[in-house]
């Protein structure tokens, strides 16, 4: 048995939970708490856990005195003097209200074949199911949850070195430093053999992250510790005083929540501008955050809004093209998230070694206009980004013949008020105003009023969804 198998009837087993009416975001965490005992029990690492509350102490328990045991042992374990399992079980309690189902769960999980499981990496497995609670959109969970193929992407382009410090501030589930790690594993040769120092550097200062929601940090705290990597990642708001930390990076990759900070409110950081909007406020924690050395990059998903929003979105644009080199915008295909009304973009960008005119060019790729819908049935592979990526990478820019391929120089960004709203191929079917003609521009303001208007109500349903899903978890 495959681990795509073994994901399937672990995630099959939420039809026993139905009738306690547990949502899919609440059988992943379930699952966590079981999974890590399980694993623990796999990998041999048990004697973190007090004897008395591991995985055979559980197996032995039947009826009302398991769901009495599992509750105690929660709290055990949530109370431990190690740290990890403090923070796995933190304020853990169980969703499960009929005690046969829970011991229905905790023998097939018992029964799976770890040996397979073990010998395709635990972490994947793991990973599997996170992608399939994200997939699933009862769960709320496609919002924050990267699809994978463009975590890659994103990964292969920005290409994090040994010795390189790498964040995400946004982490969720931690997947775009897993990713990244993997990518260092593939493309170095004798990773496994690096010396002593660089190997307890990648191991435990590499990859660092913060995640806001607990439950969210809870599965990227067992995400990393399935994929052996033991850097910092706290439960918190990046753009709170708790966020001050993140500073000095090699590399940043991220995908930034959407929507507005609660009742408008601002970021406790001390930041150079003000703003309730959250990308906004997350870029400029962003690009600050990356050492001022001339090679400290990063790639961020961020929605349209940020592309063309005036007033301080503009001061910010500016502050971000002066401090580094926005070299690169890729213009996302819709339907590839959960809020599908969204549209999104990656924006590649060096931190300069001073702090102004570093931005000369900006190459946009639209992957956007004429491309099929995405979603379940339709997803996003690879080779969707092939043109992309051969663009991305040519010695010569301009000698690249795509006509989805364009550059505007750093005047011409200015004239529009340093919009970045550009580089859609015109056609028929754009609703984006950045191709029409200049003698219509009234049409066109009336347009981006439109469009700006549509995102922020599509903006707003995320987040109501998103609080919905939290409500609920809760």
């Amino acid at each position: 048995m495959n681990n795509q198998e073994i994901v399937q009837k672990l995630w099959n087993l939420c039809n026993v939970l139905r009738d306690d009416g547990i949502t899919y975001q609440q059988y992943v965490t379930e699952l966590t708490y079981l999974l890590f005992l399980k694993m623990m029990k796999e990998q041999g690492t048990e004697a973190v856990i007090s004897e008395g509350y591991r995985w055979d102490d559980l197996l032995k328990q039947e009826g009302t005195d398991l769901k009495k045991y599992y509750q105690r042992l929660l709290l055990e374990l949530g109370n431990s003097g190690n740290v990890l399992l403090q923070q796995i079980y933190s304020d853990a309690s169980t969703s499960i209200g009929e005690p046969k189902n829970l011991e229905k769960i905790i023998k097939s999980i018992d029964a799976l074949d770890w040996y397979n499981a073990k010998e395709e990496g635990l972490g994947n497995l793991y990973e599997g199911l996170l992608e399939k609670n994200a997939n699933e959109q009862k769960s709320g969970a496609g919002q924050y949850f990267t699809p994978r193929v463009l975590i890659d992407v994103m990964v292969e382009l920005v290409a994090p070195q040994i010795g390189e410090r790498c964040n995400d501030p946004a982490a969720g589930t931690f997947g775009f430093m897993i990713a990244a790690d993997r990518y260092l594993k593939n493309k170095t040769d004798d990773y496994f053999n690096l010396d002593p120092k660089e190997a307890e550097f990648q191991k435990k200062e590499a990859f660092t992250g913060m995640e806001l929601v607990k439950d969210t940090h809870r599965l990227a705290l067992m995400n990393a510790l399935l994929h052996n990597m033991e850097g910092r990642l706290e439960h918190g708001d990046s753009l709170s005083t708790n966020g001050d930390w993140l500073k000095s990076f090699d590399v940043i990759l991220t995908n930034p929540p959407f929507g507005t900070k609660k009742g408008g409110e601002r970021a406790t950081r001390d930041l150079t501008y003000e703003t309730s909007n959250k990308q906004l406020n997350f870029l400029q924690v962003i690009y600050n955050a990356l050492k001022d050395n001339g090679q400290a990059r990063a790639a961020v998903v961020l929605p349209d809004n940020v592309l063309f929003e005036g007033g301080v979105g503009a001061q910010i644009r500016r502050d971000l093209m002066n401090k580094c080199n926005l070299h690169t915008i890729l213009r996302l295909p819709t339907g590839i998230f959960y809020a599908q009304g969204v549209k999104t973009n990656v924006l590649f960008f060096t931190r300069g070694q001073t702090d102004q005119n570093n931005t000369k060019e900006l190459w946009v790729y639209d992957l956007r206009t004429n491309m099929h819908s995405f979603g379940k049935r339709n997803p996003l592979i690879h080779t969707h980004f092939d043109g992309f990526i051969k663009a991305y990478n040519a010695k010569e820019r301009s000698k690249v013949e795509d006509e989805r391929w364009n550059v505007f120089s750093r005047e011409e960004i200015g004239k529009k008020d340093d919009s970045l709203d550009i580089g859609l191929i015109a056609d028929e079917s754009l609703s984006s105003y950045a191709n029409l003609p200049d003698p219509i521009e009234t049409a066109e303001e009336a347009i981006a009023k439109l469009q700006q208007a549509m995102d922020l109500l599509n903006e707003v349903v995320a987040e109501l969804r998103a609080l919905e899903a939290q409500e609920v978890v809760k």
